[in-house]
């Protein structure tokens, strides 16, 4: 028997960089979360100790630093690009270079005063080989609820099962959402806004038999109003809104009053893609 080194990766994670852009008294916020990783030929640290092919992760971090002084952030996707194609530059050892950015959005109060946004978060993902670049970007924690327009009926039941069906339920998710974009160019911001949108009007205007149906609905309004997306991965945890029994206290809960469910919770997982859709060239999904 021969025990061998696997896949390995190495890098910084979770460098927390706040760039304020100043133009004269108004200011520009960014505040990112950018992590790094490289893989490539790194057996010899792992087998003898050899760091003559290790870059410092402390140098990775500093570099996100410089980076953002020199040439600004702009997008998350933009900025990752280009640590990503430093990297993949600079590193003769590197095979592939792994850059993700989590991006928190701040509201405008004055020129110089702002307000963090709500619990949403923007994710932007760059993996970067010698031959390809794959732009991966996303969004989670975006919270949506339909007070009505659900059902859920017709399952499968068995001597465990205790659920009722509904006619009228609350459907409420936090959308994690990642999306594939067909190549690592294009107007970042847009569509990102427009991916957002296009999630959240599905959600609205979806009559939801299931959130299985609902997640298929979104994802599909994604790919068909944002032609620059290949295919789009949603994970829809369903926060569960259990109705009150208020009938101990002679009242009636006509769908009005419930306990809004922390845990367990139900997790619906699915991909929606392009049927000519080229296929992805890294493991992208997390």
């Amino acid at each position: 028997m021969a025990i061998v080194l696997g896949p390995n990766r190495y890098g910084k994670a979770e460098t927390r960089l706040v760039r304020v852009t100043r133009d004269g008294g108004t200011h520009s916020l960014t505040d990112l979360n950018v992590s790094v990783a490289l893989a490539g030929d790194l057996a010899a640290t792992h087998l003898t100790g050899d760091n003559t092919g290790v870059l410092p992760t402390d140098t990775m971090k500093n570099t996100v630093y410089a980076f953002a002084k020199q040439h600004g952030v702009g997008e998350p996707e933009e900025f990752a690009l280009l640590l990503a194609r430093h990297f993949r530059k600079t590193q003769g050892q590197i095979d592939q270079v792994k850059i993700t950015i989590e991006s928190y959005g701040w509201d405008r109060l004055g020129p110089h005063s702002f307000r963090r946004e709500g619990a949403q978060t923007r994710i932007a993902q760059v993996v970067a080989t010698a031959g390809d670049e794959q732009v991966v970007s996303g969004v989670t924690g975006l919270t949506l609820m339909n007070t009505t327009a659900s059902e859920f009926h017709g399952f499968i039941k068995d001597r465990y099962t205790t659920l009722p069906e509904t006619r009228d339920r609350i459907l409420a998710t936090a959308v994690d959402a990642r999306w594939r974009h067909l190549a690592p160019a294009g107007d970042w911001a847009a569509s990102y806004h427009g991916a957002l949108d296009a999630l959240t009007t599905a959600f609205v205007n979806t009559y939801s038999s299931s959130l299985q149906q609902t997640l298929f609905a979104m994802g599909s309004y994604v790919l068909s109003t944002r032609p620059e997306i290949a295919e789009i991965r949603l994970a829809l945890p369903n926060k569960h809104h259990y109705l009150v029994d208020l009938a101990p206290f002679g009242l009636a809960n006509e769908n009005e009053v419930f306990i809004a469910g922390d845990r367990p919770y139900g997790l619906i997982e699915g991909t929606v893609t392009r049927d000519d859709a080229p296929p992805a060239t890294a493991e992208w999904y997390q």
